[in-house]
């Protein structure tokens, strides 16, 4: 998931939520984070909470206890600051391939947007200092394994082991021992104070900033399957009666008058329109259930982007600092069960939205369901055309119906026994992530077999705003498909612009004529 963003050169934290699009600018945009004074009073107000309970030896979660099953175990007073200090390096046990450099940027960026809430109690320089190192693109390497999903623990300790300069990091795409990255990008190590280790380390921050990146990837997205559907059914001369706004509000299921409305505004100008311009009365499922079908995958992903902005905003810390009450209480906050169901099901929606592109696509190259040239092929049987692109589609689509299968239920419980549940976010995000880029490739071959289609069909009618945007679109990346050749880099490169761009919305006024050469 890369897609930049037309970012603003500075994003300020005050204590307000962060919004997903600000995390998304400080992650791939560029801007640089700005701290408000009344953001640091809040701070100052916690961290003099944590003070007086570490002067005071009163009990507290990872303050004057250990953690895990070491809550048992009471804190001599000169151990506090040493045992901080251990807290990131014991925790620091990830394994596998390091996130790439904008998954580190999400979450320590989303770090920062929960320490904001003021639970934390950690102290400003070691939020100053992830401050510091976010702006001096400093980025601590971080394997991807080693989360549950209660509290992202490996992950935020490989942040934190970094910021006391220990471990590897990346700077200006260099990777060198986090000690002198440190001290190019002209910071020193942190000095951790008590409970600063642990507020390091105690957050799902690297589910909620991968949930930020994948919500904005997926809003894309689904715009862009929503152009190759009106495309291909321009190509298919599908029945659009199936948009009117009178049979959605017959049964309004969740996001189905939405995405009814959004085809509908892409089918202006279209000739389908017109009375009788369709081939059939009723059209495969797949045509004519896209409001239905998208409907799931737009109120899933509302909901994925409500859990996001939850955890964004609040202080999912154990145990939290409660300002108004002068108070520090163990809870658990941290657990992600609410947040990892609902990307499970986003999961979930978007395969069957995968399997409806992949259906559609494969319907254009049957002569007896579209009435055009076998395999699309204007050369007729002797070249293959798209006959081979169909295995593509069904590997891309099997590995989504896998990808969502659900991995969220419990996992084996740890620190002997206590902790036994977690929601498994990591893992959910990540398989997210995998299903965005293969249904990007997807929708990429809908967008090119459909632009196909059109032209073998020929100027039988004006297209939609939509499709006409659509199509320019693949022709300014993807030649028509003539003699056999190779298709593969063209889905890429289709898909790579995608990534980056918004879908079109097509001219603001439909000019009547059919937009091929």
């Amino acid at each position: 998931m890369t897609t930049p963003l037309a970012a603003p050169p500075s994003v300020t934290l005050t204590g307000a939520p962060v919004s997903i699009e600000e995390i998304g600018a400080i992650t791939r945009g560029g801007a640089t984070i700005a701290v408000a004074e009344s953001l640091r009073q809040r701070l100052l107000a916690a961290r003099a909470i944590v003070e007086r309970y570490a002067r005071e030896d009163l009990p507290a979660y990872g303050l004057t206890t250990g953690l895990g099953a070491g809550v048992d175990t009471r804190l001599p007073a000169e151990d506090l600051v040493a045992f901080q200090h251990r807290v990131p390096l014991a925790r620091a046990v990830g394994v596998g391939a390091p996130l790439p450099r904008e998954s580190v940027r999400a979450l320590m960026a989303a770090r920062l947007a929960s320490m904001s809430a003021g639970g934390s109690g950690v102290s400003p320089a070691v939020f100053d200092a992830l401050v510091a190192a976010l702006n001096a693109g400093f980025h601590p390497v971080v394997p991807a394994l080693g989360s549950i999903g209660a509290a992202d623990l490996a992950p935020l300790a490989h942040v934190g082991r970094a910021l006391l300069g220990e471990g590897e990091a990346e700077l200006d795409g260099e990777i060198l021992p986090a000690r002198e990255a440190l001290a190019r990008a002209g910071l020193a190590p942190v000095a951790l104070q008590p409970k600063d280790g642990h507020a390091i380390v105690v957050a799902n921050s690297l589910s909620t900033g991968q949930g930020c990146l994948g919500v904005l990837d997926i809003e894309r997205l689904l715009g862009w399957s929503l152009l190759a559907a009106a495309l291909n059914i321009e190509a298919f001369r599908a029945n659009v009666g199936t948009f009117d706004p009178r049979t959605a509000a017959a049964r309004p299921a969740f996001g189905q008058q939405r995405i009814a409305a959004r085809m509908q505004a892409l089918m202006a100008g279209s000739g389908l329109l017109a009375k009788g311009a369709a081939r059939r009365l009723q059209d495969p499922l797949s045509y004519r259930c896209v409001p239905q079908v998208m409907g799931a995958v737009q109120h899933a992903l509302d909901e994925a982007r409500q859990a996001t902005e939850i955890e964004l905003a609040s202080s999912g810390d154990n145990p939290v600092v409660l300002v108004d009450d002068d108070l520090i209480l163990s809870n658990g906050n941290f657990d992600a069960t609410a947040f990892s169901l609902s990307w499970e099901r986003l999961g979930q929606a978007l395969a069957h939205g995968a399997a409806a592109t992949a259906q559609r696509t494969m319907k254009l190259m049957s002569p007896g369901l579209s009435d055009l040239p076998r395999f699309l092929t204007p050369r007729g049987q002797s070249r293959t055309g798209f006959a081979t692109v169909q295995k593509t589609v069904s590997a891309l689509e099997a590995e989504i119906r896998h990808l969502a299968l659900p991995v969220s239920l419990s996992p084996l419980p740890v620190a002997d026994g206590i902790e036994d549940h977690a929601a498994m976010a990591p893992a959910v995000l990540a398989k997210t992530g995998a299903i965005v880029e293969r249904l990007r490739w997807l929708v990429a071959i809908e967008l090119v077999a459909a632009a196909q289609a059109v032209e073998l069909r020929g100027p039988v009618d004006p297209l939609g705003v939509g499709p006409t945007a659509a199509y320019r679109f693949v022709r300014g990346l993807a030649g028509a498909l003539d003699e056999d050749r190779s298709l593969g880099g063209d889905f890429m490169r289709v898909a790579a612009a995608m990534a980056v761009r918004d879908a079109p919305a097509g001219p603001r006024e439909h000019t009547g004529t059919h937009p091929m050469p």
